[in-house]
């Protein structure tokens, strides 16, 4: 079923957008939203149809968006639930709000998002480094979900997946083709979701994981080297860094095969190797 404000604005190509079109996408989306009242994030509202429906579920919002002509229109659209400040409207880049030591708004939220492909992996990163940022749930396209989401063993399982699998369950809900948007981007896009465990457990996990933020910066690093030849095995690439001899030492205690690839070893490894290297 196609939406009927798409003809008002045309898309921006400097900003990456590609409005959804698509009902029952949207219906999706807020059917995997988590049943609470935490405040809802929005970023890149667009032409608001996803706002519509979220301001339907969520007591508050607040939704980010950088393009002024399509904050104009958000403004008059829903003039109502801003005077009655169920939505706060910033008509602003989100990456200068969002800084590396602050959170992005001073209560815990769910964070929602239809990301420009450009600028996804970095915000998602952001908001896995936010403790405030309980869930995120974002459409991004289908090869940058997958090496979120993908495990140990799956040819997709990268750095990314690991970060992910660190703070959060992550999971692709379902792909969405190209035919849903206006315009159609030329790749296949899909909804990610991440809970993160804070959410089950009483004690942040990541304060377990990471004594600050230049160990997590550190780890970050090693896992750059860990994978800048996934061909390669795991043990070549962190001779970069690493003695051979240290490295033998260090597989044999962890009981870690020298012959695995990147994509082979499992988080919790990646983990205890980190620290060996310290």
């Amino acid at each position: 079923m196609k939406l009927g404000w798409i003809d008002l604005i045309k898309a921006k190509k400097r900003f990456g957008q590609n409005f959804l079109k698509d009902e029952s996408v949207l219906q999706k989306i807020i059917q995997a939203m988590p049943n609470d009242n935490l405040k809802v994030v929005e970023i890149g509202p667009g032409l608001g149809d996803l706002t519509k429906r979220l301001l339907q579920k969520c007591e508050k919002i607040t939704a980010f968006e950088i393009d002024l002509e399509l904050c104009g229109y958000l403004q008059k659209r829903f003039s109502d639930e801003i005077e009655q400040k169920q939505l706060e409207l910033v008509c602003d880049d989100i990456l200068k709000q969002w800084s590396q030591d602050a959170p992005l708004v001073d209560e815990n939220y769910h964070l929602v998002a239809n990301l420009p492909y450009y600028i996804a992996t970095n915000l998602i990163l952001k908001a896995l480094d936010d403790k405030k940022c309980q869930t995120i749930i974002v459409m991004i396209q289908k090869e940058v979900a997958l090496k979120f989401s993908s495990r140990a063993g799956e040819k997709n399982f990268s750095a990314l997946s690991i970060l992910a699998d660190s703070v959060a369950y992550t999971e692709t809900l379902f792909d969405v083709s190209s035919e849903c948007f206006e315009p159609a981007p030329k790749v296949t896009s899909a909804v990610l979701k991440l809970t993160k465990f804070s959410n089950y457990l009483d004690e942040d996990i990541e304060k377990a994981l990471f004594e600050n933020q230049k160990e997590l910066n550190d780890f970050k690093s090693f896992l750059k080297v860990a994978f800048s030849a996934p061909r390669k095995t795991l043990m070549k690439n962190l001779g970069q860094i690493v003695k051979k001899d240290d490295l033998i030492k260090y597989f044999e205690d962890l009981e870690i095969e020298a012959k695995l690839r990147p994509h082979q070893l499992k988080s919790d490894k990646y983990h205890l190797l980190f620290k060996k290297l310290k």
